[in-house]
């Protein structure tokens, strides 16, 4: 099985209309585990999870059905006509359509910054959905330091000339927390953040959401009562050496409050931690293998034909986009 046959394109189409892009990476071998979800950060993508789901499907032991989803407005969902819906309740609710179109229940998953407060609050809403959690370098509070850095790029950042201009780019905006990213990993980190139209790279997300991130409205809300509702179930904590956003502190605050918590930190990567490292996949691996159902639960995973009834619902995108965008 190749890069580009690893996973099922989704299209679904919201509840207020837009067309909204998901992934399905199957099992290499059919097991019963508890699925995977995966939410990116707040202008990322499917594609920065091609790693980790493809080291939990196939390699992984016991293999599991991995799904990702581009919120609204990121990779391959359509961009919303209205910047102010760009909202963790409305993601949110993107996120629960996609759950439900699927029948997905007590499903792992891995936030990732902005993925991550779109899970504490689904845990808040819909208790049922969330099963495993992994926070990958998002807590309750935001440091503002790091609010503040990521506003300074979002929808600012040039639109690249080619895809050499965009490994640079991103090797330009990594160099400080990411010390040892190579030049490879720069241009598939690139390939990762931009979408691709006529071989060359565009925006991978709508430069609006910088509408909808500001820092000089104050501090964000602290979301101490959305972190308790995952009290009821495991939770592991990723955090960079590097983080500009997720300060030890809370990180102590976190592992006070929560009885299942367990964490680690990703040696010179700072915010958000990549995923694509064996000591951080393995980590994760082993945490979703020891919360497993024992009793044979199927716990929401599919079979094939379950996946046949979900297709009448959606729809696959053309094969030349999946040779355009392979990771």
């Amino acid at each position: 099985m190749t890069a580009e046959t690893a996973y099922e394109d989704i299209y679904f189409t919201s509840r207020d209309g837009l067309r909204l892009y998901g992934r399905h990476y199957r099992p290499i071998v059919s097991s019963g585990a508890r699925p995977v979800l995966c939410l990116a950060g707040l202008t990322r993508n499917s594609r920065d999870f091609h790693a980790i789901a493809l080291a939990l499907s196939r390699s992984s032991t016991p293999s599991r059905d991995v799904f990702t989803l581009d919120t609204r407005g990121r990779g391959f969902s359509e961009w919303d006509k209205n910047w102010k819906n760009y909202t963790l309740p409305i993601e949110m609710q993107d996120v629960i359509d996609f759950m439900i179109m699927l029948g997905l229940r007590e499903t792992g998953i891995i936030g990732t910054s902005r993925g991550g407060l779109i899970t504490m609050v689904l845990a808040a809403v819909q208790p049922s959905l969330v099963g495993p959690v992994v926070l990958n370098d998002i807590g309750p509070v935001i440091d503002m330091d790091g609010l503040a850095r990521i506003a300074g790029y979002v929808g600012r950042i040039p639109l690249p000339k080619s895809w050499a201009d965009a490994t640079r780019i991103v090797r330009d905006l990594m160099q400080r927390d990411f010390p040892n990213t190579t030049d490879d990993d720069a241009e598939a980190i690139a390939r990762q953040f931009f979408n691709e139209k006529n071989g060359k790279p565009v925006s991978g997300y709508d430069p609006q959401i910088a509408k909808s991130l500001s820092v000089l409205d104050g501090p964000i809300p602290k979301l101490w009562p959305q972190f308790e509702a995952l009290k009821r179930r495991p939770l592991l904590l990723v955090r960079g050496a590097n983080s500009d956003l997720l300060s030890e502190k809370t990180v102590e605050e976190m592992k006070r409050r929560h009885p299942r918590i367990t964490s680690i930190v990703v040696p010179a990567e700072g915010h958000a931690p990549l995923l694509r490292d064996a000591p951080t996949i393995s980590a994760i691996a082993s945490f979703f293998a020891g919360t497993d159902d024992k009793d044979g639960e199927r716990l929401g995973a599919m079979t094939r034909s379950d996946f046949r009834h979900v297709s009448r619902l959606v729809s696959t995108s053309p094969r030349s986009t999946r040779r355009e965008n392979s990771v």
